[in-house]
């Protein structure tokens, strides 16, 4: 049977943050915040309490306390302390007493609900010993030469805080796959260093929630989880999400995982970079061993320590590969200035096209040329390959670091070429300029066999089951090349836009349009700026008779109605904005440039002031650098810039300290602004829609616009001969360059 048709449910769709049961070793219920009322329990609850779950559901808080000696006024002070502060992490854990023995009281607040969760407390004198191991991972944080040193030197600290048998730190690979990159164990063990884990053993689900709740403990995986009940008539009937919880109990589908790997007990530590998952700390104990609160949040410390490394550590490599790839770039641009062939600068001085990344090799296809650079497929491979990139609606970027496996006769190549990077210098001319990189051949040693054997239950249902064997499995793994980072994509959108400038001057000195073509142009261009001038009239209208039916009949309207009124005069003025973008968009193509002296620290204080009226509810700063005077259309830069720093201020809504700075500079024959925000950024490999009229990309649809702004922005830039590109990264923010002659010609 094919895989394909194998019911998957016990991997990817498994709804492990609902699993509606928490680990024997802890006791939970889930309160109302408005009434304190018990609307979930577990069924052990009974053992802390000496009240059965279905005895407290639908009663207060205080009923917990009934048959404890725990005065009822603590736990209630606790809940109302942390609902004033809107703040629980400061008091977790909280030690309580019940009936003379000590808990570790963890609360946290979830989709509208309270949830109280007790634990055993561990040894106290274990606090201090784990106080002096943080101490000594900060130090060794610091001195730390190499990467794997640091990894090592972080597994042996987090053994030492948690006393498990075996300590990994686990590395996610691009397609999600599991890297054992440092371990610490026992002798008795075997070894796991170097051992590939496939990515199905961690499905998606969980690694999201492995993003959300950092640390993850399973005292022991052979006991019976206890089940949640919840209040009978409760609205919606909906089970308790656990995502936050530290008790939560075990998918079966993992028990049946760690049985098969002889583990009773297991603890995972997010490693994060920027963010996003980077790997694991992943331990395991062949018995059950439970780590009290404390100890866990020591080792989530130690395990921060190094994310916060990893991320200074990486961020500098970039900075030093962006810089020098930068450098390469604005000698490739000096070059297409000097030289106005785009051949020649490209490829025949002591700087090419081949410089601006890590790619081994270059082709260049050129008015019907193709030229080449360091090692590439022959040229009758790069022209098929060129022909089959037309055909697959590439916009103006296309990478992959496994061509292979998109385009089978890659295979043929696959040495110089698994990786290729390609922009679109001109589709219709047919004119591509590549980068390669070669296979790295890989040999895998996997934890087992990576695939998950189908077995079938009881009912006739197939379904996949975890692996049964580690023993390991080794894997020549091809069609796969170094993956393109986010600092070579940046270069390159900036290299296009230099070689895009010397076309279109080009294009303007030597290529005529057809005047067929033309007439056609200012004819479409007359009637779109026709018809939007004429919608403007009957849209006003609406807006009008619309504010007159609201101010003199609207006491007489019921709240619905009033409110579908206000709707209509909000989408009117929506649609006016839309209209107002139309109509600059389309008369922009007519309107002469009127060359003028612009004092641009004047004009973007005006804009700054527009913009802080605004946001004057929100904490936004714009900061105005050093700003040289420009001679350009004074309309048409007001109308850029605007663009450009409203768009900042937008993007950084969701920051509690918002930053926009403008900046710019003058070198020998350009003047360069510079428009940087920290706001949500955005994936580099999308930038080829970015000036496309009514474009915008997904992850900016929560924010309003119309998705004209930065075509007209585009627009004047043409208009001005001068060049836009950008540098963004998810959640990091985002910097646009715009940059114009020093002596322009209208």
């Amino acid at each position: 049977m094919s895989l394909l048709t194998v019911d998957l449910t016990n991997c990817e769709r498994e709804p492990i943050h609902i699993l509606g049961h928490i680990q024997s070793y802890g006791y939970l219920i889930a309160i109302q915040p408005d009434t304190y009322s018990i609307v979930h329990a577990s069924d052990n609850i009974v053992d802390l309490v000496g009240l059965s779950a279905a005895q407290l559901l639908g009663q207060p808080l205080s009923a917990l306390l009934t048959d404890t000696d725990l005065p009822v006024s603590t736990l209630v002070e606790l809940v109302n302390v942390g609902l004033r502060n809107d703040s629980w992490e400061t008091m977790n854990p909280y030690r309580l007493t019940i009936n003379g023995r000590v808990w570790n009281l963890i609360i946290h607040q979830h989709q509208g609900l309270i949830i109280l969760e007790w634990e055993p407390v561990g040894d106290d004198r274990n606090v201090l010993v784990n106080q002096q191991l943080i101490a000594q991972a900060l130090t060794e944080v610091q001195s730390s030469r190499t990467l794997s040193e640091l990894l090592q030197n972080t597994a042996r600290r987090v053994k030492a805080i948690i006393g498990f048998d075996r300590v990994m730190v686990y590395r996610f690979s691009p397609d999600w796959h599991g890297h054992v990159v440092a371990e610490e164990k026992e002798e008795y063990l075997e070894p796991y260093l170097g051992l590939h884990y496939p990515a199905s053993d961690i499905p998606r689900q969980a690694r999201e929630l492995y993003k959300v709740n950092l640390v993850r403990l399973i005292a022991d995986a052979t006991s019976v989880p206890s089940r949640i009940l919840s209040q009978p008539d409760l609205s919606g009937n909906e089970p308790l999400d656990l995502t936050h919880s530290v008790l939560r109990a075990v998918s079966p589908v993992h028990i049946e995982y760690l049985y098969n790997m002889g583990v009773q007990a297991s603890m995972s530590i997010s490693l994060l970079y920027r963010g996003e998952l980077w790997g694991l700390i992943s331990c395991h104990n062949m018995t059950p061993r439970f780590v009290d609160y404390p100890a866990r949040q020591a080792a989530k410390f130690v395990s921060q320590l190094l994310s916060t490394a990893l991320e200074f550590r990486k961020d500098n490599e970039e900075e030093k590969d962006l810089l020098q790839y930068r450098q390469n770039g604005q000698s490739l641009h000096e070059q297409l200035l000097l030289s106005d062939d785009i051949v020649r600068a490209l490829t025949k001085y002591s700087v090419t096209a081949l410089d601006v990344n890590g790619a081994t090799g270059a082709a260049l296809l050129f008015n019907g040329r193709l030229y080449t650079l360091g090692e590439t497929p022959d040229e009758a491979a790069v022209r098929t390959l060129i022909e089959w990139i037309g055909d697959t609606n590439t916009e103006t970027f296309f990478e992959t670091n496994q061509l292979p496996v998109l385009y089978p006769p890659a295979e043929e190549f696959r040495g110089v070429g698994a990786g290729l990077f390609a922009i679109v210098l001109s589709r219709e001319l047919n004119e591509y300029l590549l980068w390669f990189k070669p296979e790295q051949v890989q040999q895998v040693t996997w934890a087992g066999n990576p695939d998950k054997p189908v077995t079938v239950d009881p009912n006739g249902q197939h379904r996949i089951s975890p692996r049964t064997s580690f023993a390991a499995w080794t894997e020549i793994v091809h069609n796969t090349s170094e993956p393109w980072t986010e600092t070579e994509l940046s270069v390159v959108v900036k290299l296009r836009e230099d070689i895009m400038q010397v076309l279109t001057r080009q294009a303007n000195q030597i290529r005529h349009l057809n005047q067929r073509l033309q007439v056609a142009y200012d004819e479409l261009d007359a009637f779109s700026y026709t018809v939007s001038h004429d919608l403007r009239t009957p849209l006003s209208s609406i807006r009008c008779y619309s504010e007159i039916l609201l101010e003199e009949y609207g006491q007489d309207f019921n709240p619905d109605a009033q409110e579908l009124f206000q709707k209509v005069i909000d989408s009117t003025e929506r649609m006016q904005g839309l209209i107002r973008h139309i109509l600059y968009y389309s008369r922009m193509g007519r309107t002469e440039l009127t060359l003028r002296p612009i004092d641009m620290n004047e004009l973007l204080e005006r804009i700054r002031e527009e913009i802080m009226i605004t946001a004057k509810d929100r904490v936004l700063r714009i900061e105005l650098g050093d700003v040289p005077p420009l001679t350009a259309d004074p309309i048409m830069m007001l109308q850029l810039f605007t663009n450009l720093v409203s768009n900042a201020a937008k993007y950084t809504q969701l920051k509690a300290e918002a930053i926009v700075r403008i900046n710019g500079q003058q070198t020998d024959d350009e003047l360069i602004y510079t428009v940087e925000d920290n706001g949500i950024g955005f994936d580099m490999k999308h930038a080829g829609k970015m000036f496309d009229l009514f474009k915008r990309l997904e992850n900016a649809r929560s924010y309003e616009g119309s998705g004209v702004g930065l075509a007209i922005v585009k627009r004047v830039v043409n208009r001005h001969n001068g060049k836009i590109w950008f540098h963004s990264e998810p959640g990091r923010g985002t910097t646009f360059s715009v940059s114009f002659p020093l002596n322009p010609i209208a």
